[in-house]
This record gives C-alpha cells, sequence and structure tokens, in this order.
C-alpha cells in the first residue's frame, strides 16, 4: 500500500459530479447538478490511508461502532482502511457506475475470521445510489452488522428536521436508554441514535432551502448521528465544520443483525435525492 493519500475517481456527468477513493471504497463527493453539494467533508481535510475519516460514506461492516461483543476493533469494522479492487466503471445517459471490492484476502480480522466478497456498487446521477452485497464464500453461516454511514450536508445542523421517524422506538447511545420520537427529528446536542425502521427520511433544511430525502432496501435500521460540541471540535477532520452536516445512515445494527448462509449473497441498498426546497 502506498503512503500518499489516495486519489479518488472523479465523477463529471451531466447529471451530477462525484468522486470516489478505492481506499475504503468511500464516496466522498456527490453534488447534483445545478446544486450545491450533498455528501459531506469539512473544508480543508485530508483523508489519508489507515485513518477512518469524518466524510463521505464510510462503509461500517461487518460490525458497527464498537460491535456487539466487548474487545472488537477498529470501529465500524476493517474494511474502510483497505484498498478495494475497482471491477468495473461504467456510464450512461442516467450517470456513471463504479463497481469495487474487497475480499477475505485483503481485509480480515480475529474479530471475523470467515471467507467473504463484499461488493459495492455505487450509481452517480441525479441520485446518488448505493448497493452494498456480502457474499459468504465460506462453508458456515456466519452474522454481520452493516451500515452505510452517509454524511449529509445542511446549513445548520440545529435548524434541520427530521421527518419520518415519529413514533418510531429508538436506542439512544448517549444515555443508553430506548425511548420513541415525538415528532419530527431536532438536534440540539450531541445525538446518536439508532431507529428501528426502514421509513423514508426527509432532512428538511430552511439554510439551504432544500430538502434530501433518504431511502433504503434491506436495511432495518436508520442511524442519525452529530456529534455537537465539544466532540464535533475534538475530531481533527471535523473541528468547527461539526454544525454543517448531519449523519443519516442506513444499515442493520444492534439486534437487526444479519445473517448470511454459505454460498449466499444478502444486499443493502441507499439512495438520497434531492428534493425542491422548503418555501
Amino acid at each position: 500500500m502506498s503512503d500518499t493519500d489516495p486519489a479518488p475517481h472523479v465523477v463529471d456527468h451531466r447529471t451530477c459530479t462525484g468522486e470516489l477513493l478505492e481506499h475504503g471504497a468511500l464516496v466522498l463527493a456527490w453534488t447534483p447538478a445545478g446544486a450545491a453539494p450533498v455528501v459531506w467533508r469539512a473544508p480543508g481535510s485530508r483523508i489519508r490511508r489507515g485513518a477512518p475519516p469524518h466524510a463521505g460514506v464510510p462503509v461500517c461492516w461487518p460490525w458497527f461502532g464498537p460491535g456487539r461483543f466487548p474487545g472488537t476493533s477498529p470501529s465500524h469494522g476493517m474494511v474502510r482502511t483497505v484498498d478495494w479492487e475497482l471491477v468495473e466503471r461504467t456510464e450512461d445517459d442516467d450517470g456513471v457506475v463504479l463497481h469495487l471490492r474487497v475480499t477475505s484476502d485483503t481485509a480480515t480480522s480475529p474479530h471475523f475470521p470467515h471467507p467473504y466478497v463484499l461488493d459495492l456498487r455505487a450509481r452517480f446521477g441525479a441520485a446518488l445510489e448505493l448497493e452494498l452485497t456480502t457474499t459468504n464464500t465460506g462453508p458456515r453461516p456466519f452474522d454481520l452488522e452493516e451500515a452505510l454511514h452517509a454524511y449529509l450536508r445542511v446549513g445548520d445542523v440545529h435548524r434541520i428536521r427530521l421527518q419520518g421517524l415519529d413514533g418510531v422506538r429508538y436506542h439512544d447511545k448517549t444515555t443508553g436508554r430506548d425511548e420513541r420520537q415525538d415528532g419530527d427529528v431536532t438536534i440540539t446536542g450531541e445525538t446518536d441514535r439508532v431507529y428501528r425502521t426502514d421509513a423514508a427520511v426527509t432532512v428538511v433544511d430552511p439554510v439551504l432551502d432544500r430538502r434530501l430525502r433518504v431511502t433504503t432496501t434491506g436495511a432495518a435500521d436508520r442511524v442519525v448521528w452529530n456529534p455537537g460540541d465539544p466532540l464535533g471540535r475534538s475530531l481533527h477532520d471535523v473541528g468547527e465544520a461539526w454544525p454543517t452536516f448531519v449523519c443519516v445512515e442506513g444499515g442493520n445494527v444492534l439486534a437487526d443483525a444479519v445473517a448470511v448462509e454459505p454460498g449466499a449473497s444478502r444486499s443493502m441498498t441507499y439512495r438520497v435525492e434531492l428534493l425542491p426546497g422548503v418555501g
């Protein structure tokens, strides 16, 4: 592996621009034509090899955060700090698709000693669509957590509303308690919640005068995260920019971990699109 900072594959299409790194299969940018950027990265931040970034759309696999069992590391799994293989790049009138792959030959861990193939297909177009597919190439079943940890750019995290989660049960990782959402989600401080729903979520942003709609398939959970202050300022690649993003993730985590039988594959998709402004 080279010690230099990884260079992205660049997308420049009539529908959008974007960037994707082979390192970690990280979608680093997506900007629909005629719009402001949607995928967030702090101004001036660098992506360094082996250093999991707070930016873009990291792939969390085969565990989420610290995992379900004591001693699991690194946080969010081992595939986001290795180089994936570019399998194919295709382009049509609707956008550009980049297909990346990593296997157990490249990314291994004593916490996940299983043969596997993991594919990410990223379609950059009028919407950003990601498909994460796990294939069990070994003789025994395994279970895993997975998430597409999307950082979405907002004007001011304190002024946004997240619609679609009213009445949903969630686990609050900042308090350790299980709660039920009442009304729209607003961000007033450090927020780290796992909502047990596959419902569509809309980010209503009055500062940027736009709405972002997140939909998924094969994902039982929505994770909502913003570090707040002072945690956000303490993160070297976030700093003072912490109020300008919110993570709205799709995943299967905690009690919603999924099993994959020998020879079988399972997929999860994540889609974000730009809707007309809030008026």
